[in-house]
């Protein structure tokens, strides 16, 4: 069983704009059986108005998905948090959680979010900004899978340190109340060795996926606590996509 998450940044490909045929080829070349996605679009003017969730499940399949928006509006432009209540056709941007296998339930968890602009020290431009932080959400599924009953949690974290660990805490308190086994995925702007203090989790698929051009971090994560799933593969390969690579994993129940 193949589990691979991916920051696709909009679907854009560095350079060359958003195309969602490539986003397309791209899920049909990874292959995956459960497909988390952060930095999704839906009915945005710089993606054409697509819906990226609904091109992705229709490249791999998926007889089950969910789409959960994180901000309603247009990111760098006027938005506010969302809250699940928009309206069809309300532009979003959020995260997706894909499945060839049916769910049995879905949660959505909105995670803290600091109230006020806070300034942030930008090391290029060696300069101090206010930064006003998006709202975060995760998404939950309990899937019925070949390997039996798995929840599984995608999300995207604030990339302010410590802020992400608190969002991290309040989303394992959730996970751990759903059937185990717990697999945790996402773009969670952590090292491993923190997400590994913070969670107790195991981590599936170890490799660098930040910068798309020549990785030198992780920031993006498969793990379990289930001391019986265990990897049989795992990479992050290089695609004409997002300034991260996608990391892919092959499981299996021991």
């Amino acid at each position: 069983m193949r589990i691979a998450t991916f920051n696709i940044l909009h679907g854009r490909t560095v350079g060359d704009g958003v195309h969602p045929e490539r986003l397309a080829d791209c899920i049909e070349r990874l292959d995956p059986d459960i497909l988390a996605l952060q930095e999704v679009d839906l009915e945005q003017p710089r993606s054409g108005r697509a819906d990226l969730t609904a091109v992705a499940a229709d490249a791999m399949g998926a007889v089950a998905h969910q789409f959960v928006a994180a901000i309603a509006g247009t990111p760098g432009a006027t938005w506010m948090a969302a809250d699940g209540a928009e309206q069809p056709g309300t532009a979003a941007y959020g995260i997706a959680l894909l499945s060839r296998f049916p769910a049995t339930s879905w949660q959505v968890v909105r995670m803290p979010r600091i109230p006020v602009r806070f300034p942030l020290y930008l090391p290029g431009p060696r300069k101090v900004v206010l930064i006003k932080e998006e709202p975060r959400a995760a998404v939950i599924a309990t899937l019925d899978t070949p390997l039996g009953p798995i929840s599984v949690a995608n999300t995207h974290l604030s990339f302010v340190p410590g802020w992400n660990r608190r969002q991290l805490r309040r989303l394992l308190r959730d996970l751990r109340g759903l059937p185990g086994p717990h697999v945790l995925t996402g773009d969670l702007n952590l090292t491993p060795d923190t997400v590994a203090r913070a969670t107790g989790f195991r981590s599936l698929a170890s490799a660098p996926t930040f910068p798309a051009d020549a990785p030198d971090k992780q920031l993006d994560h498969i793990l379990t606590d289930d001391a019986g799933l265990r990897a049989r593969f795992a990479d992050a390969p290089k695609v004409a996509l997002s300034d991260h690579r996608p990391l892919v994993v092959d499981i299996e129940l021991r």
